[in-house]
């Protein structure tokens, strides 16, 4: 028995830690109010005056907007031309900080649609058979680009973005590949693709927690009801808490398709609660009570591929908390499998004075050993609260006003790729564009617990 539980805290802790090694909760939330009180979600206006954020209110981490190097800004303007050509924008090549004097590049680059990724292209990143790329991505990439037309890309690009600064999102995939551009471009295109037509992102957040009641997906439901994964509070660094229950997970109570489907509406929800300059998230993995009955890979392996795959960069630090002890000699071998920089993230915590080396005493909840009087608890959808996804008049228009906005962004990054200062009408159009989601958002996003709470919100 006990080799059993052995190889079963093997498998939990070493996917745990390769998962968060790419985590990409997208998430940042104050404290949840007790379970007793519940704000109210704040209205968006389309009228109201939106802030634009500069250097001067907040302070970035390098390799973000505002805060790069001069080979940093290169290699985004490098991604913005070559994904400008898969949206069928240009063909005109960006700048490079390789072959910049290479004649004989340029005009490679210059030949076909997809400028660096050609059809013809030899580069190992792009071929399908390489055996380097876990996930299929180049293959995904390939897909997405014989399947799906030029501005079919696009529109799934901008439905990606959200309320994030388009260049925010560009460079999270950049940080993921080292800076490497070819390797950046095939991630968010196969990001794209895996969205619109493996997973249906749109449609999922679309339905959202009360169409999961209406098609009777109990499964769905009754993972939101029992809180095993959800996002609460902050840590010392302004970093957003995600813990997730390990203990309340047993494969008969879901699907495969409930799983999949409860963990990315969690992933989309927390993106929106994103503020900056907190970009990373903090991770609880409460192993507290875990057992041989909560082992299920199937659903291991669809979250380590969203995580590595499709959320990128955003781990500040993993806690694995009250591991039983066996796990602390697993732990050095798994650390030897680890990037070092991703090992040093991941920290075991087995008190409520581990926890506070990360966590003010005040955002540790009584289930974890803390101070704070909180618990988990789901409020059930309410009647009539998506009424504007039925407005579908409201909805054209202000698609139609997003689109003026996306075109004038495009029209200024093509100026500022080929060397024309616009800096200043970008950050003014990316600020507009974070406002105006949020008057688009309840017309395309079914409303989660999270709005009930009052967390989701400009």
């Amino acid at each position: 028995m006990l080799h059993r539980n052995t190889r079963a805290l093997v498998f939990w802790t070493s996917t745990t830690t390769i998962a968060v090694g790419a985590l990409t909760y997208y998430a940042y939330t104050p404290a949840f109010t007790s379970k007793n009180n519940v704000a109210s979600p704040k209205e968006s206006s389309i009228t109201r005056p939106f802030p634009i954020r500069t250097m001067s209110t907040v302070q970035r981490l390098p390799g973000r907007p505002g805060n790069l190097t001069t080979e940093q800004e290169t290699k985004l303007k490098e991604l913005w031309a070559e994904a400008s050509r898969v949206f069928g924008l240009t063909t005109t090549p960006g700048p490079s900080s390789s072959d910049s004097t290479d004649t004989k590049s340029i005009e490679k680059k210059k030949s076909g649609r997809f400028g660096l990724l050609s059809r013809k292209s030899t580069n190992k990143s792009t071929d399908p058979d390489n055996t380097d790329d876990k996930f299929n991505q180049n293959k995904d990439y390939q897909d997405a680009i014989a399947n799906q037309t030029p501005d079919e890309l696009r529109k799934s690009f901008w439905g990606l973005v959200k309320a994030d600064h388009p260049d925010a999102l560009m460079l999270r995939f950049l940080r993921a590949r080292k800076w490497d551009v070819q390797n950046a471009l095939i991630m968010l295109v196969s990001t794209i693709h895996w969205r619109s037509t493996e997973m249906d992102v749109d449609e999922l957040v679309f339905s959202g927690e009360e169409g999961a009641a209406k098609a009777a997906d109990d499964g769905t439901i009754k993972q939101l009801r029992m809180g095993k994964a959800f996002v609460h509070g902050t840590d010392k660094q302004g970093r957003p808490i995600c813990v997730i229950r390990s203990r309340l997970h047993h494969a008969k109570d879901q699907n495969e398709e409930s799983m999949e489907r409860f963990t990315i509406l969690l992933m989309e929800s927390t993106r929106l609660m994103l503020k900056e300059p907190a970009d990373t998230a903090t991770i609880i993995m409460d192993l507290n009570g875990f057992s041989m009955a909560n082992m299920d890979y199937t659903p291991l392996k669809f979250i380590i591929k969203c995580f590595e795959a499709h959320y990128p960069e955003s781990l500040g630090v993993c806690l694995v908390h009250k591991a039983p002890w066996v796990a602390q000699g697993i732990w050095k071998i798994v650390k030897g499998w680890l990037d070092p920089v991703v090992a040093s993230k991941i920290h075991f915590t087995n008190s409520q004075a581990d926890l506070e080396q990360f966590i003010s005493p005040n955002h540790i909840y009584t289930e974890l050993g803390g101070t704070q009087k909180w618990e988990y608890t789901y409020i059930e959808p309410v009647a009539g609260e998506n009424f504007k996804l039925a407005d579908s008049t409201t909805r054209e228009k202000l698609l139609a006003e997003r689109n003026v906005i996306e075109a004038k962004f495009e029209e200024a990054t093509k100026k500022w790729v080929a060397g024309v200062d616009t800096k200043q009408e970008r950050e003014a159009l990316a600020a507009e564009l974070q406002h105006q989601y949020w008057a688009l958002d309840p017309y395309v996003r079914a409303r989660t617990v999270y709005d009930r709470l009052g967390l989701l919100h400009e």
